[in-house]
């Protein structure tokens, strides 16, 4: 990790910092990620799969010199895996030596037992103990996939930046961490944990700002390549799919195309690679053949409009 830089003085610097780890922000999107350090709220990001939400929280890390804590959700998560719990085996060692000394009283060493030094970091404590001025970049990421009393345990950490830890009192934070959220929105999220945080849909990139994403992240790709690509999933968000490909899905068959030697599109290829732009095979199977050579056709003579 390298020294912790100034946070953007405005939007436009923000637009420029993001640029600089290689992600094209809309200003919207830029606005609120300002503001967010700014005003040191949470930033919630909601959105489609694969649309740039978790890349967001990396680029901040990569570009502030801060380090990136994160948190990945799943069902069932608990304050044990989240937050913080105590290194069981190593207080049974501490009690067994203790017995076999018989030094310590027990008042002591009940005392000891839940002291720091058997306490277990998880992702929330590390991000609120880190060191002055060097505020980390904490992730919290696919929140909705978490259960709802786990949301309710996020208050605290969000209101005040601080968690109660009931053997040792509670913890504030050292340095406020800049602190991103993300959601896919298979379910809603509560009110309360969104009050405290600033919210942004992230949506899916038009054509002209895809086309500068891939020209950064995939530069080895044709233009013609790159313009037909674009155009190709812009095509297909327009379909009835059980899952639209988002940004991620158009880079990853950019580079099989471009490892495949190809500067253009062509039905074939498009065929056999579908794998790494679609994730269903309905959707696979729906888009093959006749389909995909249509909608190449088409893409094609609106390119060739002038």
């Amino acid at each position: 990790m390298s020294h912790p830089s100034a946070l953007p003085a405005s939007i436009d610097d923000t637009l420029a910092l993001l640029a600089h780890g290689g992600y094209i922000a809309e200003r919207s999107l830029a606005t609120a990620v300002f503001l967010a350090l700014r005003m040191e709220r949470p930033l919630f990001l909601e959105g489609e799969a694969g649309v740039g939400k978790t890349e967001i929280a990396k680029v901040l890390a990569a570009t502030l010199g801060r380090e990136l804590i994160r948190l990945q959700c799943y069902e069932g998560l608990d304050i044990a895996s989240a937050v913080y719990e105590w290194n069981y085996p190593r207080q049974m060692i501490e009690i067994r030596l203790a017995e076999a000394a018989g030094t310590t009283s027990r008042e002591a060493l009940a005392h000891d037992l839940f002291s720091e030094r058997f306490l277990i970091r998880r992702p929330l404590l590390q991000a609120l103990q880190a060191e002055p001025g060097a505020a980390p970049v904490l992730l919290i990421d696919e929140l909705d996939r978490t259960d709802e009393p786990f949301e309710a345990y996020l208050l605290e950490v969000l209101s005040d930046f601080q968690i109660t830890i009931p053997e040792i009192g509670t913890v504030e934070a050292r340095a406020t961490p800049i602190v991103i959220m993300t959601s896919n929105r298979t379910r809603e999220i509560h009110d309360a944990v969104k009050r405290r945080c600033l919210y942004h849909w992230v949506d899916y990139p038009g054509a002209q700002r895809e086309l500068q994403i891939l020209a950064t992240k995939v530069p080895e790709a044709s233009q013609q390549l790159s313009r037909e690509v674009v155009a190709f999933v812009q095509k297909l968000r327009g379909m009835d799919l059980f899952k639209a490909p988002g940004v991620a899905e158009t880079l990853d068959w950019a580079r099989a195309l471009v490892e495949l030697d190809h500067v253009a599109l062509q039905p074939e290829i498009i065929d056999v690679t579908l794998g790494a732009l679609l994730k269903y095979q309905d959707d696979i199977a729906r888009v093959q053949g006749s389909e995909a050579a249509r909608i190449l056709n088409e893409l094609r003579s609106e390119l060739t409009v002038p």
